[in-house]
């Protein structure tokens, strides 16, 4: 019976436990309209319109012309990601000594905590290039990851 407690006491202590890749998952945006390479690839195509490439990319940040007055679209992404985790826990127990009187016995605890920060950071760059009749005539993407 006091194996069972005892045992039931430890679980319920992890089971507050969460290691620093388990919170970062917890907290993190994973929404499917991010501009990504693979975006880039799967969808940028020469010949594309303007407007299809804002319906797919979106808006770009910056919008200049060439040496030969046609249009260039640069997108520029940067992100950072911060998880902090920290997680702490506890187990206390109380063993009563079969000869002691009322109220002795031996206690005894253990507690512990750790923490973890993870900071990462990625940037994409997009360069779109038009021709004079406003399609695209050539596109390039830079991506770094650190």
């Amino acid at each position: 019976m006091k194996n069972g407690m005892l045992g039931l006491g430890l679980a319920l202590a992890m089971s507050g436990c969460m290691s620093a890749g388990q919170h970062k998952a917890a907290v993190r945006d994973d929404t499917a309209d991010k501009l990504t390479v693979g975006t880039v690839q799967r969808e940028i195509r020469v010949g594309m319109s303007g407007a299809q490439v804002i319906q797919v990319l979106g808006s770009p940040n910056i919008v200049t012309t060439d040496e030969n007055r046609r249009e260039v679209w640069v997108y520029d992404k940067i992100s950072t990601e911060t998880a902090y985790s920290t997680s702490s826990g506890g187990v206390a127990a109380l063993i009563l000594a079969g000869a002691a009187p009322v109220g002795g016995g031996a206690g005894g605890g253990m507690e512990g905590s750790a923490g973890a920060t993870s900071r990462s950071q990625r940037t994409l760059t997009v360069v779109i290039k038009f021709d004079d009749q406003k399609a695209v005539r050539d596109f390039s993407y830079r991506y770094s990851s650190f």
